[in-house]
């Protein structure tokens, strides 16, 4: 997964926290979504955080 830019070991991780037996597709969806939208609202914060900064600095 060389666009994704992570290790074959964290790949590995994640598709294990990932995975159902239960599933026809071998992953839980359910989790999975809960994985990246935890992630969207981790950047989101960071971007308020970079914005906050940047407008600080175009005040002063």
């Amino acid at each position: 997964m060389e666009n994704l830019n992570i290790t074959e070991k964290q790949l590995k991780a994640i598709l294990n926290q990932i995975k159902s037996d239960d599933s026809p597709v071998g992953i839980d969806a359910g989790k999975t979504h809960a994985i990246i939208i935890q992630k969207l609202l981790d950047i989101d914060k960071r971007l308020q955080s970079l914005e906050e900064v940047i407008n600080g600095k175009e005040r002063q």
